[in-house]
């Protein structure tokens, strides 16, 4: 392949989601590729003509180095769907046309599950207009709900700073000679992978989280109620994890008891926040003891001083395994994680049918899920644990961790 590449980040940014952004970058000139574009702000920055040449911004090996540690999204981000095919062809006419005016011969897109919507309407498109440019998928997103990886890119990291922020949470309350209930919330949609993370504080220095509420299982605030009374009376300071997507049997958000400003995207999503508050202030007056309800919000997405080893050296490895799948004439196919071996711990990637995982939750089996909905079992935290291990220490520039700025 001689001709063009560009590249795209689309929805939450990640801690290592600039390390799959070099990926693409070095083993696409690699291999011998013209110019590597990345579109600014996703495929609404192509629409709107906004695009740089990225070598022009990543220009030594200290760049690159940089950018591999750099948290969030280099070239920006979306959230913009792309319409159906059916509904809208001229949309994807101005894609097209803009992609053959720069010569473009491979497209990667490097999000989540309404990202790998994306490739495929655009590897569907290609194939109804006998286009010869090659859509690939490289997977990331902290939530870990991509369906058939083992895992994704962003979720070792942000499983790492969840745990750590867990023991020191847990450590705070016991400090206190008096009751003190504090209510975790994390983030993961619809999926409590990243919520059962917090089951990795436990150790010989740490009596772990209390609870775990995932949203894979209804949530039922009387049984909560009755669980926190029983807990208070045994000890004085209780640390509850919960997800942000916790719902009643309904099918009501608990964010929703409470009141708050709704936002959804245009994928349809609601922005999820206030569940930690709303039953940390219920707790509160129903008990009558302190409580502190913790949104880790967005400091779970990007905490790069706490990046781990395993992840980002993934991040980087699907990057490079898109270029080289498209290389070879692969197309609307998505990188995946598989998993061969747990003891030493081995990952490998293939390829797999974007209409596999495109709008598909993958959520944490029921079975992972034990003592009535409140923990999470042995099999998910070794699930989790080998992504968070060893570090990759940031740059250190006058005490402060230093990034790779977009300069435009």
């Amino acid at each position: 392949m001689r001709g063009n590449v560009i590249v795209g980040q689309s929805g939450g940014p990640t801690s290592v989601i600039n390390s799959s952004l070099v990926g693409v970058f070095k083993t696409a000139k690699d291999r011998g590729a013209g110019k590597v574009y990345g579109m600014l702000h996703g495929i609404k920055g192509l629409l709107d003509n906004q695009f740089v040449d990225l070598s022009e911004h990543i220009k030594t090996d200290l760049d690159i180095d940089l950018l591999k540690r750099t948290p969030s999204s280099f070239l920006g981000s979306c959230r913009y769907k792309l319409p159906e095919i059916c509904d809208n062809r001229e949309v994807y006419d101005q894609i097209f046309a803009k992609l053959k005016e720069l010569d473009i011969e491979a497209f990667f897109y490097i999000g989540g599950n309404d990202s790998m919507d994306t490739i495929k309407k655009l590897s569907d498109y290609a194939v109804l207009v006998n286009s010869d440019i090659k859509f690939m998928g490289v997977p990331k997103t902290i939530d870990n709900d991509l369906a058939t990886t083992d895992h994704t890119p962003g979720f070792g990291s942000a499983a790492k700073y969840i745990a750590a922020v867990t023991k020191e949470i847990i450590r705070d309350g016991l400090v206190y000679d008096y009751p003190t209930i504090t209510i975790m919330e994390i983030m993961g949609r619809n999926a409590g992978w990243l919520t059962a993370a917090t089951a990795l504080s436990k150790g010989e220095d740490c009596e772990g989280v209390d609870m775990i509420f995932l949203p894979e299982v209804p949530f039922n605030i009387d049984k909560f109620m009755e669980r926190v009374k029983t807990l208070s009376k045994e000890k004085s300071s209780i640390v509850i994890a919960i997800s942000e997507g916790i719902k009643l049997e309904d099918g009501r958000y608990v964010f929703e008891l409470a009141d708050h400003v709704e936002f959804t995207d245009a994928f349809g999503h609601k922005q999820l926040s206030g569940s930690s508050k709303f039953l940390a202030d219920k707790v509160g007056a129903e008990l009558g003891v302190k409580t502190r309800a913790i949104e880790l919000s967005t400091l779970q997405r990007c905490a790069a001083h706490m990046t781990s080893r395993v992840d980002i050296t993934e991040a980087f490895q699907v990057g490079g395994a898109a270029v080289k799948a498209a290389f070879e004439g692969e197309s609307g196919r998505v990188i995946v994680l598989d998993r061969v071996s747990e003891d030493p711990y081995i990952c490998t990637t293939s390829s797999q049918d974007v209409h596999k995982i495109a709008n598909i939750e993958k959520k944490v089996p029921l079975d992972w899920i034990i003592n009535d909905g409140t923990f999470v079992s042995d099999e998910l935290i070794h699930y989790i644990r080998p992504l968070i291990q060893a570090e990759l220490s940031p740059v250190m520039v006058d005490g402060l961790p230093r990034h790779l700025k977009l300069s435009l």
